[in-house]
């Protein structure tokens, strides 16, 4: 009788053929999430600066389980988030050495924004979401989202300072590929600490700017590294009630949190405030048709767990556009996962 050894390779594998192996581990994939925010939060990265460690020896030096730490960095490890070597010592990664807390181009708060529970546990309760056409955020929290925020520093302060991180690659990129005017008053609404604002009035010398945003957002703003105080200006403000005059409106990952009532009135009242040549400049995701893979398809889910708004389409953005006195005139790409709306005031 003879025995036939079973060796990869000798047969087909299942999992390659079989669509339920796919869909486990599709349903699994949350665990990967949770696996890299436990890393972020404890640190690991920043104790691996100096090189390979044993995993009894990072388990100290973090406060951990050793055994619990090693299988949860063997499943990074399995993306490239970290590296284990033929001794079970980690080591950092390409990836890995953006969770540290201190270097440039750090990830890790935007990691922690990312896996932060008020996107974590709305998102579980994504089906509610879907059947009822409301976030479960309101119901899971007390209170809307930026109300929360509102209300809590300590999220608040993760929040902004993961949304600059996220931000910071992008920010150059967005500056280069539109063009700008030579001269105008550029109006950042919304814009955060203001890195989109500098990234612009640097790369375009002839702009001044105004960065519109909530007083508490304004108290750490950056425009002071841009080492020319004439250029910029601070006014606080709330893009609900009003916008200040300006030229060229820059609207970044403002739009896809609120619905399309609450987005044409933020349009509105730049219409009001907008020079007659002057125009506005969505910048988010622009969902395209067909079942290609998108980042801004799963930024989409975020917003309907979360928040009351949406990814859109070109199509989408010109009705917005249309209803607040708006043409829509283009859509940019950037190099990023985000393109450049164009719409000029209709007179």
């Amino acid at each position: 009788m003879s025995t036939v050894e079973n060796s990869p390779g000798s047969v087909e594998r299942p999992a390659e053929t079989d669509p339920r192996f796919a869909l486990m581990d599709h349903a699994m994939g949350y665990l990967f999430s949770a696996a890299l925010r436990a890393a972020a939060a404890l640190g690991v990265a920043d104790h691996l600066s100096t090189g390979p460690r044993p995993v009894a020896e990072l388990a100290e030096a973090v406060g951990a389980d050793p055994l619990n730490l090693h299988r949860m960095l063997r499943l990074l490890a399995t993306r490239g988030i970290f590296v284990e070597d033929d001794e079970g010592r980690f080591a950092l990664t390409p990836a890995a050495e953006l969770l540290r807390g201190d270097v440039p181009g750090s990830f890790r708060s935007a990691v922690l924004m990312l896996t932060d529970k008020t996107f974590w546990q709305p998102a579980g309760e994504l089906e509610e979401a879907v059947r009822t056409g409301t976030s479960p955020f309101e119901r899971l929290f007390g209170m809307p989202f930026f109300d929360h925020f509102a209300r809590d520093a300590d999220t608040a302060a993760v929040f902004h300072v993961g949304m600059a991180e996220m931000s910071d690659p992008e920010n150059p990129l967005v500056a280069w590929a539109y063009d700008f005017p030579a001269s105008a008053t550029v109006v950042d609404l919304g814009g955060g600490h203001g890195g989109l604002l500098l990234a612009v009035l640097r790369e375009h010398p002839g702009l001044r700017g105004v960065l519109f945003e909530q007083p508490h957002v304004l108290q750490k703003h950056r425009l002071g590294e841009l080492g020319a105080d004439d250029r910029w200006e601070l006014v606080p403000g709330d893009f609900f009630t009003g916008a200040p005059p300006g030229d060229v409106y820059l609207i970044k990952r403002i739009l896809h949190d609120w619905d399309d009532e609450q987005c044409v009135r933020i349009l509105r009242h730049c219409r009001r405030a907008v020079s007659d040549h002057g125009r506005v400049l969505v910048v988010d995701a622009v969902i395209p048709p067909g079942n290609d893979p998108d980042p801004g398809k799963v930024i989409d889910l975020l917003m309907m767990s979360s928040l009351t708004g949406r990814e859109r389409t070109r199509a989408e953005f010109d009705a917005l556009f249309t209803a607040a006195g708006f043409r829509l005139t283009g859509v940019i790409p950037t190099g990023t996962r985000l393109s450049i709306v164009e719409g000029i005031p209709v007179t």
